[in-house]
């Protein structure tokens, strides 16, 4: 499995240094993006989420980690448009990111106005819309990334894994893990591993690349959100 298999930020021009000075560098050297969790190694694993071409991502998983990479990402300046029929339950989320700055903002499924991302204001839409979400009115673009939340298996699956760029993939049953690994042409060992998961854990894939990433809250995520949690 490699490591840095497309979780990462927009591509810029590289620094150059002498590789014996390689052994003074303090801190770990990688792409823009927000650190959703480490990896098997305890490495940091990066999700550029603020691109200049359109990023598609579907979660199959847990409320708990979406809203994790909402406060993440508006940590990093970017604005975050949650489409949801529960907004009961982002509505303590958005009143507490952004300090006081209105970064997270709630809307009704379907009703998402355009959100202006540019390169200087990138937006992160999050669809939590149940299990057959609608088409959104509101896609991805340019700087602005669209992750739809799914809490299990559902008919619409397949069409959202075939347009992702992205997928990660939290514990399911047997069944469900089987049709994953038939979607997503699994190797067998991450297709048994995928009921055991651990609450936090997300095997992420693009189409050439897997990793599993253990996501943990900080002391203020842990505050606001809880523990992780897989079932909400």
């Amino acid at each position: 499995m490699r490591v840095g298999y497309g979780l990462v930020g927009p591509r810029r021009e590289r620094h150059a240094m002498p590789a014996a000075d390689l052994d003074a560098l303090a801190l770990p050297i990688g792409d823009d993006g927000v650190v959703i969790g480490v990896d098997a190694d305890g490495r940091p694993a990066v999700l550029g989420i603020n691109r200049p071409a359109p990023y598609e991502v579907t979660l199959i998983g847990g409320l708990w980690t979406a809203q994790v990479l909402a406060l993440r990402a508006a940590a990093t300046g970017a604005r975050v448009a949650v489409e949801t029929g529960r907004a009961q339950v982002w509505s303590g989320l958005a009143q507490a990111a952004g300090g006081g700055q209105q970064c997270v903002t709630l809307h009704e499924v379907g009703r998402v106005p355009p959100q202006g991302a540019s390169a200087g204001s990138p937006v992160l839409v999050i669809r939590d819309c149940g299990m057959r979400p609608p088409r959104g009115r509101v896609v991805a673009g340019p700087w602005q990334s669209v992750l739809t939340l799914l809490p299990y298996l559902s008919p619409t699956a397949p069409r959202l894994l075939q347009q992702s760029s992205l997928v990660g993939v939290q514990r399911v049953s047997p069944d469900e893990a089987d049709q994953l690994g038939r979607l997503m042409n699994l190797p067998r060992g991450a297709v048994e591993s995928l009921p055991t998961l651990g609450d936090g854990v997300t095997l992420w894939c693009t189409p050439r690349d897997r990793q599993f990433v253990m996501t943990q809250g900080t002391d203020a995520e842990t505050g606001l959100l809880g523990a992780a949690r897989r079932i909400d």
